[in-house]
C-alpha cells in the first residue's frame, strides 16, 4: 500500500483470516473498489483521504438554517461525481422553517447548486420526508452521508436505521455551528436492506486527483449549466471574461446564470489544476530521488567490481 488512499476504509469488500484464539482477525487482501469518495486530506499535503467505498449514492447533507451554502454544496457534488457515486441533496431541520415559500426557496438553491440531482427535505424530529428519503435508497445499495458539522448527519442516521446508535449533539446557540459528534465512520444496515455509512463532520473539502483519465469530470457535471451555455460561446478557448460572443456571460446578463456559479466554476477548476501541478511536481520529485539512489548503487558497484 503506497499510500494512506490504499489502505482499507469503511465500504470496502476485504478478505479475512480469523484468529479464533486471541479473538481477531487478520485481513487478508482489499477488493477492487467500486466507487471511491475522497477529499483532499487537512492541512498543506495533498493526499487523499477516503471517506468512504464503494457507495452508490452520496447524500449530501445541509440544514434549512444560516449554515446553509450553495458553494459547500458544489465541493460535495463535484467529490461525489468523481468518486463514481449519484449525488441527491438532503436538506435537514425542516420543522425549523417558518413557511412553505422559505422551503421552497432553499429547494431552488439546492437544485440551482446540484443541477439534476434529487433534492429532499426532511425533519428528523417529527419525521417529516424520512419515509420518502428510505422509499428513494435502493435495498442492497451503500449510501454515505457527507456534510459539515451540525447539519443533522447523525440525527438523520438514527431516523433512517430506526435507533439511537449515532450521538448527537445540539448546534452551538450564538452562531448556530455545529459541534463535531461522530468522530469516526460507521457502516449500519437500514430497514430495506441497504447501508449506510456516516461520516464525521468536515471543515475542509478540497479537491483530489486521481489516475483515471476522466478524473475531474465531477466539475463539469456538478456545473452543467455553466457547460451547457460555453458550448454555444465564438470561441472554443473562451475564458468567459471580455471576449465577444461569450454565450456565458450573456446568459449571466439576461438572467439565466447566476454570477457566483460561475465564480465557483473557475475557482474549483483552479484548485483541480494546482492540485494536479503540485502532484506532478511531487512524481518527478520522488522520480529523481529514486533516480540519484540507484546512480549511487551503481557506482558502488562499479567501485566494487573495480576493486576485485
Amino acid at each position: 500500500m503506497l499510500t494512506p488512499a490504499d489502505w482499507p476504509a469503511v465500504g470496502d469488500w476485504v478478505a479475512v483470516v480469523p484468529r479464533p484464539a486471541d479473538g481477531r482477525a487478520v485481513l487478508a487482501g482489499v477488493l477492487p473498489r467500486r466507487t471511491r469518495f475522497a477529499r483532499k486530506v487537512a492541512g498543506s499535503r495533498s493526499d487523499a483521504q477516503v471517506v468512504a467505498a464503494n457507495a452508490d449514492t452520496a447524500l449530501l447533507v445541509t440544514s434549512m438554517t444560516s449554515d446553509f451554502e450553495p458553494r459547500r454544496l458544489e465541493r460535495y457534488a463535484a467529490l461525489a461525481y468523481d468518486s463514481g457515486a449519484m449525488p441527491a441533496v438532503v436538506l435537514t431541520k425542516a420543522d425549523a422553517v417558518a413557511d412553505a415559500a422559505e422551503q421552497s426557496a432553499f429547494v431552488a438553491q439546492a437544485m440551482q447548486a446540484v443541477p439534476g440531482a434529487d433534492v429532499f427535505t426532511v425533519s428528523a424530529q417529527n419525521g417529516t420526508g424520512i419515509d420518502l428519503l428510505l422509499a428513494y435508497l435502493a435495498p442492497g445499495s451503500t449510501i454515505v452521508l457527507v456534510g459539515s458539522s451540525g447539519v443533522g448527519k447523525s440525527t438523520l442516521a438514527n431516523a433512517l436505521t430506526g435507533s439511537t446508535r449515532m450521538a448527537t449533539q445540539a448546534v452551538r446557540e450564538d452562531d448556530n455551528r455545529g459541534r463535531h459528534t461522530t468522530t469516526h465512520r460507521e457502516l449500519m444496515a437500514l430497514p430495506n436492506g441497504s447501508w449506510l455509512i456516516d461520516t464525521p463532520g468536515m471543515r475542509e473539502v478540497g479537491l483530489v486527483t486521481g489516475s483515471d483519465e476522466e478524473f475531474g469530470h465531477g466539475i463539469t457535471q456538478t456545473f452543467q449549466d455553466v457547460e451547457s451555455f460555453a458550448e454555444h460561446c465564438r470561441y472554443r478557448d473562451c475564458r468567459h471574461e471580455q471576449e465577444p460572443g461569450c454565450a456565458v456571460n450573456t446568459a449571466i446578463e439576461t438572467g439565466e446564470l447566476e454570477p457566483g456559479r460561475l465564480q465557483a466554476y473557475r475557482k474549483l477548476q483552479r484548485e483541480l489544476a494546482y492540485a494536479e501541478r503540485r502532484e506532478n511536481s511531487q512524481a518527478r520529485r520522488v522520480m529523481n530521488e529514486a533516480a540519484k539512489k540507484l546512480s549511487k548503487h551503481v557506482k558502488a558497484a562499479q567501485r566494487h567490481k573495480t576493486k576485485r
